[in-house]
């Protein structure tokens, strides 16, 4: 156990300090219970999956964390065999009394079982729901019960010894290996949960894990710290350089360098556009994400403007694996239901919103205009997809008129049964949600329904919408692992009160994207995903809308940077010097 007095193992340093921004206020840091992008960017710094993807590797590689290397996968692909690097510790904790907690793969098992606990009620139960032998037999025990017993063993978590697990799957998943380097699976102690949890088991206040950072304060909506962990056991930048010429002046760099080199990182929430603009023009804040309707202030043809590139600022850019898409609410009495009219109706506000005059005018051009469900950059991308769904406002009236939305004296449309017709659009409470109102109330306008807006906080929205309380609204979606299967999960009927916002259930969607699980990425389950994308446009319970740019910007003094298209952020990647 080391001393009071022994030198920090950690080589990063405590004067280089990054300043970065988020847009929302974050809503916690339970790797569990967090479904947020910015809540994220702190649970990926403390606490550590099995897995990881390769900082330069495009696209994205699969490679070990935590994990010795990747899985030994049987040849029927549902049995994984995975080894543990020893001598890997949590940080300094009074959960731990004082002792030096090593990492063994039965933190794994624990904090895989969390994401099921129904106490909990995980947004990323979908995980590993219906995956693992044993595992959903436990959790219904527990919904029975009230009581989820942690120290039940399954047949599924088979721990070997100390540092090795074979998980044992109901049938062939062929993305697990991907799901253990996604956030949620990161490693939690059972003594931290104990000791902090809060009355519905969360520890979204006090994150402690085996990686690079420990959260050293925390103004909620306002400020987060970060501080290196002092006894993270480190690593020496070694990757190596893709097609993109910019890798190689990455690589000369970095190569050799002894990681984590950021010693503190300030993260302030700045809601407003502007502000946050303002803050990087004025040296405030080192990484910077430049939405689209900030782009005019920075690019010119998705290239920096001179001015900012003879400053030495750098931009990033990537088209983000992700989905924003608008979905409307099927438990909701006035757009949900498969009855024909409501069908109808969903259908017509889905031809009568213009995509990619909201991408012009919302986004500054910032963003592609998507078909299909699944995005650029992630397997079972088919970009010769052409949909059904189109803008087309002429149809789409035609269409109410023939199922008995009329229009009345007062020139907005009743329901069949003549009763009023309104609808509730929800967006974010800042200037891009205000844009989003107005471009959406113009597309009812067209077909003459009435629509009201309704702004909420970014955490309000996520909390209502888990609980199938909004009617519409847009919703992005960024990989959580590069593969289709993370995007045709958001419609599927079990996946309501986690991922599936719009509480969508489609039998016929259901049964196809239960078949597409058992299979591997190829041209069989491609063409499942064509039907379920077909089924998608049937019913409209969604419209797939755009994948936006990401363009994150650099002051000169940030070493080494780029996006990754997966990993939420990157500061245990990089450098930074220090100011004078």
């Amino acid at each position: 156990m080391q001393s009071a007095g022994a030198a920090p193992i950690s080589p990063a340093d405590p004067d280089k300090v990054l300043r970065a921004v988020i847009v929302a206020p974050e809503t916690g840091f339970d790797p569990a219970i967090t479904r947020d992008l910015y809540s994220t960017f702190i649970t990926q710094s403390i606490f550590e999956p099995l897995f990881t993807y390769d900082y330069l590797a495009r696209p994205a590689k699969l490679v070990p964390l935590t994990a010795e290397a990747l899985p030994d996968v049987s040849v029927d692909g549902k049995t994984y065999t995975i080894h543990l690097k020893k001598g890997i510790y949590f940080a300094v904790d009074p959960a731990f009394k004082g002792k030096k907690r090593e990492l063994t793969m039965a933190d794994y098992v624990y904090s895989f079982k969390r994401l099921l606990d129904p106490a909990l009620s995980s947004p990323q139960a979908w995980l590993l729901e219906g995956k693992v032998v044993g595992l959903d037999d436990l959790a219904a025990k527990a919904r029975r019960s009230k009581h989820f017993d942690y120290d039940a063993d399954i047949p599924g978590f088979e721990l070997i010894d100390r540092y090795t697990l074979r998980i044992h799957l109901n049938q062939p998943d062929f993305d697990l290996g991907m799901i253990l380097a996604h956030q949620p699976t990161g490693a939690v102690a059972r003594e931290v949960v104990e000791k902090y949890h809060d009355p519905q088991g969360q520890i979204m206040a006090n994150p402690v894990g085996t990686g690079p950072y420990i959260l050293t304060e925390w103004v909620r909506g306002s400020r987060i710290v970060l501080t290196a962990n002092p006894d993270y056991r480190g690593y020496i930048w070694d990757f190596k350089a893709g097609r993109d010429p910019g890798d190689q002046r990455i690589v000369a760099q970095m190569k050799g360098k002894h990681m984590p080199q950021i010693g503190r990182i300030e993260i302030s929430v700045m809601v407003e556009d502007q502000s946050r603009w303002l803050a990087f023009q004025n040296d405030e804040i080192d990484l910077f994400q430049l939405e689209g309707p900030l782009a005019p202030q920075a690019l010119v043809n998705g290239k920096l403007k001179p001015e900012l590139v003879k400053k030495g600022i750098q931009l990033s850019r990537i088209v983000d694996p992700e989905v924003s898409y608008f979905y409307w609410n099927m438990r909701d009495p006035i757009l949900g239901g498969m009855r024909k009219e409501k069908i109808a109706l969903r259908r017509a506000i889905a031809m009568a919103h213009n995509v990619r005059e909201e991408i012009k005018v919302v986004w500054n051009d910032e963003a592609v205009a998507l078909e299909y469900p699944i995005p650029p950059g992630v397997v079972g991308y088919d970009p010769t997809y052409k949909s059904s769904i189109q803008f087309e406002p002429e149809v789409a009236n035609a269409l109410l008129d023939t199922f008995g939305y009329k229009i009345g004296k007062d020139g907005w449309r009743t329901l069949p049964d003549g009763k009023y017709l309104q609808i509730r659009y929800t967006a974010r409470a800042d200037s891009n949600g205000q844009q989003q109102l107005e471009m959406w109330k113009k597309t009812y306008d067209l077909i003459h329904i009435h629509m009201v807006g309704d702004r909420k906080p970014f955490p309000d929205i996520l909390k209502a919408e888990k609980q199938c309380q909004l009617q519409t609204r847009t919703a992005p979606w960024i990989a959580d692992y590069p593969d289709g299967d993370n995007f045709m999960q958001l419609y599927y009927g079990p996946n309501i009160f986690q991922n599936n916002n719009g509480c969508n259930q489609i039998p016929e969607y259901d049964k196809l994207y239960a078949a597409s699980q058992k299979m591997p990425a190829g041209p069989e389950r491609d063409l499942l995903y064509h039907k379920m994308a077909r089924i998608l446009e049937v019913y409209a319970p969604i419209r797939v809308g755009y994948a936006r740019y990401r363009n994150m910007l650099a002051q000169p003094r940030v070493i080494g940077y780029k996006k990754h298209p997966i990993l939420p952020v990157e500061w245990m990647y990089f450098d930074i010097e220090k100011r004078q």
